[in-house]
């Protein structure tokens, strides 16, 4: 048989994805809209979004008044049909947040980590509790959740297993979905880098929407980026694509937490900002309980402090420039600029960082893209984990909870 021959379900599932991902993003439409808007005939619109109402993933949404006709009936994807969890393992604590399929944020949670290198089983169990937590105060039993993402600081590899290799805190090929099940986790798991999961998020619903290339830029503790090409996240051949904080700014400069020298996480990532400033006061640290309070603390010091001011002006340098090789190397219609420390950054410096691009990048590629802060805030890769599993939902066949079933189902016939 042709392996590229394409099948009557092939046909089937990408028409549901089709109109399941329309609904999704642009509801609420009618069956015409859906028609106009996806190129799909009425009939093949009639037929498939009577089998989404039947599974209850699509409702009514009311009525639009047609040209002469019957009211035409709206429809949309029912926000109650099931729950979703994002899960941000950041660099300094957890964050545990539980959406609809609305994606409204139902219940947040937040923990700080012990140690800047937790061991994985640590942070499992930080998770499993934060979905317990989550779940708890919005009233939302397990069997409602399609699927929990989750974002970590580090490169994924796709498994089975699913493998964390995150150097900066310590991970080297970390079972976290193995070790979450031994916390008692048993709903549909789904991990991703956290750069890649708020790319995801800010091309869903922020500043990247509506762009086919885009880089989406994370500068929080650490550094890294997702980058889009023709619409899709490129992983690389083993998933690790985007580690744009470990590019070689300076040969055999500052050193930094992954091993090597030089990295533009050592210059622009919070850790290297602050450990900039204490080298260049012979030793005083900012002020400020964490990283996030001293670099706002830095940044409202400009005002009075030559020295903090000459800071982060090179700051923006080194950023501008890092948005310079992304610029010249993929070739975006934008970037955008994003993570807690990116966004305080940027806030600021915006147009100083984008001087320094269009000083590095080449003329042509530079005047084709924009630099723009990201829309979503700091909680955009909990949120953009939280849509790993929508994802699933739109573009599968079957929901996620189903192989969850069918897993439970198997199990028990082995054992009776």
């Amino acid at each position: 048989m042709d392996p590229t021959r394409t099948t009557a379900r092939d046909i089937r599932r990408r028409n549901r994805s089709t109109l399941l991902s329309t609904l999704f993003f642009q509801a609420p439409l009618s069956r015409l809209e859906l028609s106009q808007v996806t190129g799909l005939s009425a009939a093949t619109v009639s037929n498939v979004t009577a089998e989404l109402v039947e599974e209850r993933l699509v409702v009514e949404a009311g009525l639009v008044e047609s040209d002469g006709g019957r009211p035409r009936v709206l429809l949309r994807v029912d926000p109650g049909y099931g729950h979703v969890i994002g899960i941000d393992v950041g660099e300094t604590g957890v964050r545990a947040e539980l959406f609809d399929l609305a994606m409204r944020c139902l219940a947040t949670v937040e923990e700080p980590l012990s140690s800047a290198r937790p061991q994985a089983n640590t942070v499992a169990t930080q998770v499993a509790a934060g979905i317990r937590e989550v779940l708890a105060a919005a009233g939302v039993g397990h069997d409602s959740v399609l699927g929990v993402g989750i974002g970590v600081p580090g490169m994924v590899e796709q498994g089975p297993p699913v493998l964390v290799h995150a150097p900066t805190i310590g991970w080297s090929a970390a079972d976290l979905p193995g070790l979450l099940r031994k916390h008692g986790v048993r709903l549909p798991l789904f991990v991703e880098n956290g750069a890649k999961t708020q790319g995801q998020a800010e091309m869903w619903f922020g500043a990247g929407r509506g762009a086919r290339h885009a880089v989406i830029a994370l500068v929080g503790s650490g550094v890294g980026a997702a980058v889009v090409t023709d619409g899709a996240v490129y992983r690389g051949a083993n998933s690790s694509a985007g580690e744009w904080g470990h590019t070689t700014l300076v040969y055999g400069g500052r050193a930094c937490r992954c091993g090597s020298r030089g990295c533009l996480e050592a210059y622009v990532g919070a850790e290297g900002i602050l450990d900039r400033y204490r080298q260049a006061t012979g030793g005083r640290a900012v002020a400020g309980t964490d990283e996030v309070a001293s670099i706002e603390a830095l940044i409202a010091a400009a005002d009075r402090s030559k020295r903090a001011a000459r800071l982060l002006e090179e700051t923006a340098a080194y950023l501008g420039a890092g948005i310079a090789n992304l610029i010249n190397l993929f070739n975006p219609e934008r970037v955008v600029l994003g993570g807690w420390a990116g966004l305080a950054l940027g806030t600021r410096l915006l147009p100083q960082i984008r001087a320094a691009a269009k000083a590095q990048a080449l003329a042509y590629p530079y005047g084709q893209a924009a630099i723009e802060l990201a829309q979503l805030g700091p909680d955009a890769v909990a949120f953009g984990a939280a849509t790993l599993p929508v994802a699933a939902l739109l573009t599968g066949d079957t929901d996620p909870r189903q192989s969850r079933r069918a897993a439970r189902t198997r199990r028990v016939a082995r054992t009776a």
